[in-house]
């Protein structure tokens, strides 16, 4: 074989190579959910925060008694200004720890009155006061609920009606049509974290900035 035919031939396999490598990198990068499961995605009328307008939507399943929920929830802020306007964050109910699915009722009446934000974040400040060893306790999460500005009595009819229990049922049953087995559980703009972490999340919010401006 002469010195052409070795180049060509080295040349190929490098090109080969190169390819293959691609499409390995490409299979392990976060895919869009199907067409089929977007509907479960977002609710109308949940929780959100960030520009109205904004191209990039970070959807999070969660868990008011989820620790891990509550040390994300300030870098989700975080993420909202320094993207100002162009990120919104999207908040669904995840209730998997014992006792939890009567505190999301709680929260979501909260929101009916326009509390959702600061009810949510006096729950994660608070989280020693009303959950112990995994298990809440919805009667501890109720009291600092009512610390706030609003109306109780409205609360204490709304969290128990139908209609909140409607809101969550929707809720739970997107998240187990999502696989939602875990929370937090993320997506972004229809991409799920396959790899969890903040530096993961932000890489995938700044790939969605990217794309959409």
């Amino acid at each position: 074989m002469n010195n052409k035919s070795l180049f060509i031939g080295v040349a190929v396999f490098i090109g080969i190579i190169f390819i293959a490598g691609v499409s390995m990198y490409k299979s392990q990068q976060p895919s869009n959910i199907a067409k089929d499961l977007l509907p479960a995605l977002e609710r109308t009328g949940a929780p959100e925060k960030g520009g109205s307008g904004a191209k990039v939507t970070i959807v999070e399943f969660f868990d008011p008694a989820c620790g891990t929920c509550s040390q994300f929830y300030p870098l989700l802020n975080n993420l909202v200004k320094k993207y100002q306007g162009k990120v919104k964050v999207v908040m669904r109910y995840a209730p998997l720890h014992q006792g939890s699915e009567d505190v999301v009722k709680m929260l979501e009446s909260a929101h009916l009155q326009g509390k959702f934000w600061p009810a949510v974040e006096l729950l994660f400040a608070n989280q020693s006061r009303w959950v112990e060893h995994h298990v809440s306790n919805p009667t501890s999460a109720l009291a600092g609920i009512k610390t706030l500005a609003l109306d109780h009595e409205q609360l204490e009819q709304d969290w128990r009606s139908d209609k909140i229990a409607k809101i969550i049922a929707r809720d739970i049953q997107d998240g187990k049509t999502l696989k939602v087995r875990a929370t937090p559980q993320f997506f972004v703009n229809g991409k799920p974290l396959l790899v969890f972490g903040y530096d993961q999340l932000v890489s995938l919010v700044e790939e969605a900035v990217e794309e959409s401006y």
